[in-house]
């Protein structure tokens, strides 16, 4: 039975682990910790877990919690991720962290869009962890860094277009939507129900997000070329869920049956990307829940362009899901252990 820590329990990606890791029959959770919490037990916490977790938050202890466990999910915020990765690492744990912290390979772009970095000798030892496009890297890295939500959707929406080099890549657009969920737990004006509720609204908008520098390098990488994009997201009075509309030209005519088939071709072994039928598009709702990511593509003759809609839910295939399919790929487990819920209807 692996030995797993979930440090920063205390936020939805924690408790997202939380949720994952016990129906998971090869992983035991054995410490969980949480600065704010410290000391209470997790189910005080979120009574969502009573019955089912008995253990009372700890304080994090670098050593202490890597005695506790083979394995050790990072669910914290950036900065305080790099405090504490190195320690495990050199306790010869493996990691998989869910902050920004190792997502990069160039200190100088973190620093630009975070902060410096404390230990920038471990970014080119870390794999960034999105199965579809690094499951060989991931299988044997020791320090993982799990990608954001809205490169998930980005990325997976527009890869076999660019592995193809089907589309210009100087004009990318993705419009791209979350739930609330997204902004994490903690008290933010912006966030509460009066404040969301019966609106939708663009946020980050012209190219200020923190997701755009990740996407662009990520997507750069499959083009082998460097790549520019527009990327705007919005806010949807939902709990869970992004719905990415990608839009690129066409560099020769194409229809949506061809590029349908191309996509359900590219991802046919994949467990959990799922390609619609020609002229299908995704919702959320078939998602929620789940680590699938659900695609559609259609040409817009009119204009030469192709649409990609992805649907994934932010906190699993954007988060805890996709953390724990890397952590199977990683222990040599079968890549959907643990993870085979289906969304939840209605």
């Amino acid at each position: 039975m692996l030995k797993v820590a979930v440090v920063g329990a205390s936020g939805y990606t924690g408790v997202e682990l939380l949720r994952i890791l016990h129906c998971h029959p090869e992983a035991a959770v054995t410490c969980i910790t949480s600065e704010q919490s410290a000391g209470k037990p997790v189910s005080d916490l979120f009574p969502s877990l009573r019955g089912r977790y008995a253990q009372v938050l700890e304080n994090l202890e670098p050593v202490r919690v890597a005695e506790k466990a083979d394995i050790i999910f990072t669910a914290l915020p950036h900065k305080a991720a790099m405090e504490v990765v190195p320690t495990f690492l050199k306790l010869g744990k493996r990691v998989i962290d869910l902050s920004a912290d190792y997502r990069f390979n160039d200190a100088a772009t973190y620093e630009q869009w975070y902060e410096p970095h404390m230990n920038p000798h471990l970014l080119p030892k870390a794999v960034y962890g999105l199965p579809e496009v690094r499951r060989v890297a991931v299988k044997g890295a020791k320090l993982v860094a799990n990608p954001g939500c809205y490169p998930t959707s980005v990325i997976l929406g527009l890869q076999p277009l660019l592995k193809h080099k089907l589309i210009d890549t100087t004009g990318i657009i993705s419009d791209s939507a979350s739930g609330v969920s997204g902004a994490g737990r903690g008290a933010k004006v912006d966030n509460l129900y009066c404040e969301v509720n019966e609106g939708f609204k663009a946020y980050g908008v012209g190219g200020v997000h923190r997701h755009t520098p990740e996407m662009e390098q990520e997507l750069s990488l499959l083009a082998e070329e460097r790549i520019t994009i527009t990327f705007t997201p919005h806010l949807v009075p939902m709990d869970r869920g992004i719905l990415s509309t990608i839009y690129g030209r066409l560099l020769a005519p194409a229809t949506t049956a061809e590029l349908a088939g191309l996509y359900a071709e590219f991802y046919g072994g994949e467990p959990f990307v799922r390609v619609l039928p020609a002229g299908g598009v995704p919702s959320t709702a078939h998602v929620r829940g789940s680590n699938f990511c659900d695609i559609g593509v259609v040409v817009d003759q009119r204009t030469g362009r192709v649409i990609v809609v992805s649907a994934i839910d932010n906190l699993v295939k954007g988060a805890s899901g996709q953390a724990v399919q890397n952590m199977n790929i990683m222990c040599g487990l079968p890549e959907g252990l643990g993870l085979e819920g289906l969304a939840l209807v209605p």
